[in-house]
């Protein structure tokens, strides 16, 4: 099979509406993806481990690597510093490799508008309704009544950026979202911008025309 250039699928939405649950399942869909691994300046949560579900930094150090560009995208939230590094993006796209991001809008836009942004692809997931959002953001019984209504009050604002995404999903039924999703990664795959080899096969043909 000839290589084809990675993608960076972007998942985005307000939170409780599906889309890190939808990482993880493309994740187990496909092995050969991979999670873009955030790095934060916030405390990890008991079950967290450091560099497999973030990169743990003190603001210091996060600055820093903002001021030298060694972030791909990065976003002040809640209080706390989050960006992707940029170096094993990178080295995955040259390699043929797809890495997914669970990022917000903020994020999603500096990573479309970077060196990389022709090889993204974005997609928003909306809730059926924003009384299913909260209730889903009280079951994950993650956060406070405090933080669950500030995310409450962020999710308008996420939610208005719909419009600047590739593919837009409402998630109302799980199983189905997710099968809409492998189709759109599936195709996007196959985009001319990922298929470098493409052009010298085109010439390759041209030079047959001209032999005959």
């Amino acid at each position: 099979m000839t290589q084809r250039r990675g993608l960076l699928i972007i998942l985005s939405s307000p939170s409780g509406a599906g889309k890190s649950t939808l990482s993880r399942r493309l994740l187990t869909w496909d092995p050969t993806l991979s999670f873009s691994v955030s790095a934060t300046t916030r405390a990890p949560r008991a079950s967290e481990v450091d560099g497999t579900d973030y990169h743990f930094l003190t603001e210091e150090q996060f600055k820093r690597d903002v001021s030298e560009g060694g972030m791909l995208e990065h976003a002040h939230v809640f209080g706390h510093f989050y960006g992707s590094p940029k170096a094993p993006v990178q080295a995955a796209i040259e390699d043929g490799r797809d890495v997914v991001f669970d990022i917000d809008w903020q994020g999603a836009q500096q990573i479309v508008n970077s060196e990389l942004g022709a090889h993204t692809l974005s997609i928003f997931i909306l809730p059926p309704s924003i009384a299913e959002l909260r209730r889903r953001l009280v079951n994950r019984g993650q956060d406070s009544e405090e933080v669950i209504a500030k995310r409450m009050q962020k999710s308008w604002d996420e939610i208005s950026h719909w419009g600047s995404y590739d593919f837009v999903l409402v998630n109302d039924e799980l199983d189905r979202t997710e099968a809409q999703l492998r189709t759109i990664v599936e195709a996007t795959r196959m985009r001319r911008s990922q298929q470098p080899w493409l052009t010298d096969h085109v010439r390759r043909l041209q030079a047959e025309f001209e032999e005959e």
